[in-house]
């Protein structure tokens, strides 16, 4: 998705900065001592802001972590949304994961800036069980654009099994690709991994969803 262009006004664009700002220093503390091991407080003075100030952009202290959390869910919506005419709203996904890596989306980064990624969550009891929760929030918004793609019903089980396997396979494909860059050091062999496992996937999905209009 191409980025979104930045606020006209002067306000909106200096609340964006500071939200930026806290969730860069918290997220460099996070990765450096594990989120545990970070205070909010530690957070407010790394960015030079109040401590007021941090809950005003990041209701809780994982949320600084996960900050492109709405961003991702945008751009699963559109995939489908914005889909070409005769694509199937499974191969949308399909292919956003192959325009992702092309444009080099952080959100796919598999680099020395974002390899401690995955084993801070695994530190953290609190980033594990919101990370959880996210990807079932995913899940349930996959499902509901499918849905909505093809005109059924937003619990249809079709929809809710291959948003299930969808997700499942991309979250897969993202924690070999950053085990792959770790042993390796290789961004582009990374970036192999995780097509090929969303590949396989996509294989995979397209037989388990024959017969019905997702695919």
């Amino acid at each position: 998705m191409p980025a979104k262009p930045a606020p006209s006004d002067r306000r909106s664009r200096k609340r964006l900065a500071t939200s930026q700002a806290i969730s860069d220093a918290a997220t460099r503390l996070f990765m450096e001592r594990g989120f545990d091991h970070v205070t909010v407080d530690e957070i407010a003075e790394a960015a030079d802001v109040g401590r007021m100030t941090v809950f005003n952009h990041f209701p809780r202290k994982e949320d600084m972590f996960f900050d492109r959390d709405a961003e991702g869910r945008e751009m699963l919506r559109e995939a489908v949304r914005q889909r070409q005419a005769g694509v199937a709203p499974l191969e949308a996904f399909h292919q956003l994961a192959h325009r992702l890596v092309a444009e080099k989306s952080p959100v796919v980064e598999f680099s020395s800036r974002s390899e401690r990624m995955v084993p801070t969550i695994a530190g953290s009891e609190t980033l594990k069980a919101r990370a959880r929760a996210i990807r079932d929030e995913l899940a349930e918004l996959v499902a509901q654009a499918l849905a909505e793609s093809v005109g059924r019903d937003a619990g249809d089980p079709d929809a809710r099994l291959a948003a299930g396997l969808l997700l499942a396979t991309w979250a897969v494909a993202y924690i070999e690709a950053h085990r792959t860059f770790r042993e390796t050091r290789d961004s582009g062999k990374a970036e192999e991994v995780f097509l090929a496992l969303v590949d396989k996937g996509a294989v995979g999905l397209n037989a388990a969803m024959a017969g019905t209009p997702y695919v």
